[in-house]
C-alpha cells in the first residue's frame, strides 16, 4: 500500500499540527499479537452507525429523538408535521438547528425565522421558542451557553405577526428546562400569553442569526464555544490533488460526530470501514485515525467536536467492517 500522511489534530487549543508520514496497510491492520501473558490493551467494537430517513415519513408527534449525548452536548432528530405542543426557554444551554427537509417556522421572542433546508439558527439561553414545522425533520445540538457564531448570517429573524398564515393565539404553556432540555428535566411549566410572549421582539433589538450551508471545499466551522464546535464539510469526487499522498487526521483533544447530509462516501478509520448516505451518523472517537472516500459526485457533511466523551443513544443501525488487506486495497484503488 502507498505512504499516507496522517495529520495530528486539536480542536480546543493552539497547538501546532504535525504531519507524519505512514504505511496504510499497517495503520489499518490489527495490532501484532501480544508477546507478554497479561492483556496490554482493549479490545474495541467497531464504529456504529445511526440512520434516520430524510424524507419525511408521517408519524405521530413525539419529543426529539435523542442520538448523542454526555453532560455537556446534546444530539437530536425531529420531525413534525404540526405545532410544537408549548414554549420551551433552556436555563441553561444554546440551542442550534439544522433544517434537513421541509419547511419549519421557528417562533421566538427576538422574531421569526422560516427555516429552509440547508439552514442554521441558534437560539440564545433563556429566549422563549415554539416550532410549527410541515412535513419537515431537522437537527438539534444542545451546547452550555454562549456559543458564537464563527461565519456572517445570510438573514436575521424578523418581527412577523401573524407569524404564519392561519395562526391564532391559543391556549399555550411554556416550559422551563434545565439539562439540554433533556426529557423529564423540567423546572416549572406554566401558561403564557402567547401574544404577549411573541410581541416582546418590539422591545428587545437582538434578532437571530440564520446561517446558510456553506459551498467552500473542506471544513468551514459556524459554530464555537470552549468546548464544542459544529461546522460543515463538503468533499469533492476525488478530494485531493492527482499523486498527492491520502490525508488520514487523529484528533487528539475530540470526540467528532459526523452527519451525512448529502452524496456518499466511504469512512475508512481504525475501527471499520463503512460507506455513508444521507441521514447516516456516525462517531469517531478522539485519536482515531480516519479518511473519507468520494469516488463519484459530491459529499456533504456536518461535522461537531465535543472535548468531552459523547456517547452514542440512538439506536445502531448497522456497523463498520474490518476489511481484509486485499478488499482494502481494491477499495482504496
Amino acid at each position: 500500500m502507498p505512504t499516507v500522511t496522517e495529520v495530528l489534530t486539536t480542536a480546543f487549543s493552539e497547538q501546532t499540527d504535525v504531519y507524519i508520514e505512514r504505511d496504510e496497510r499497517l495503520l489499518l491492520s490489527p495490532p501484532h499479537p501480544n508477546p507478554f501473558p497479561v492483556k496490554l490493551w482493549s479490545d474495541h467494537e467497531p464504529l456504529g452507525v445511526v440512520h434516520h430517513p430524510q424524507k419525511y415519513e408521517a408519524v405521530p408527534f413525539a419529543p426529539p429523538r435523542g442520538v448523542y449525548e454526555s453532560a455537556q452536548v446534546r444530539v437530536e432528530w425531529q420531525t413534525m408535521d404540526n405545532r410544537q405542543p408549548f414554549y420551551h426557554r433552556n436555563c441553561d444551554v444554546d440551542e442550534i438547528s439544522y433544517q434537513i427537509a421541509g419547511d419549519r417556522t421557528l417562533m421566538t421572542e427576538l422574531g421569526v425565522v422560516e427555516h429552509r433546508p440547508g439552514e442554521f439558527s441558534r437560539i440564545p439561553r433563556g429566549v422563549a421558542h415554539d416550532n410549527y414545522g410541515r412535513r419537515e425533520s431537522h437537527l438539534l445540538f444542545y451546547s452550555p451557553a454562549p456559543v458564537t457564531e464563527e461565519t456572517e448570517a445570510a438573514r436575521r429573524s424578523e418581527a412577523v405577526q401573524p407569524p404564519f398564515p392561519g395562526w391564532e393565539p391559543g391556549d399555550r404553556n411554556e416550559a422551563i428546562t434545565q439539562c439540554m432540555g433533556t426529557p423529564g428535566h423540567d423546572i416549572t411549566v406554566a401558561p403564557v400569553d402567547e401574544r404577549q410572549l411573541l410581541d416582546h421582539v418590539h422591545r428587545d433589538k437582538r434578532r437571530l442569526s440564520v446561517l446558510a450551508l456553506p459551498d467552500a471545499p473542506d471544513a468551514t466551522w459556524l459554530y464555537r464555544s470552549d468546548t464544542f464546535r459544529l461546522g460543515a464539510v463538503r468533499q469533492l469526487p476525488g478530494g485531493q490533488l492527482p499523486g498527492a499522498p491520502r490525508i488520514y487526521r487523529r484528533t487528539l483533544d475530540a470526540d467528532e460526530i459526523q452527519y451525512q447530509i448529502s452524496g456518499r462516501r466511504t469512512l475508512v478509520t481504525q475501527r471499520g470501514t463503512v460507506e455513508l448516505g444521507p441521514g447516516d451518523f456516525v462517531r469517531i472517537p478522539l485519536g482515531i485515525a480516519h479518511t473519507s472516500l468520494c469516488a463519484a459526485g459530491e459529499s456533504r457533511h456536518l461535522a461537531l467536536q465535543s472535548d468531552r466523551d459523547l456517547p452514542q443513544i440512538g439506536q445502531t443501525t448497522r456497523t463498520a467492517a474490518y476489511l481484509s488487506p486485499g478488499d482494502l486495497t481494491d477499495l482504496l484503488a
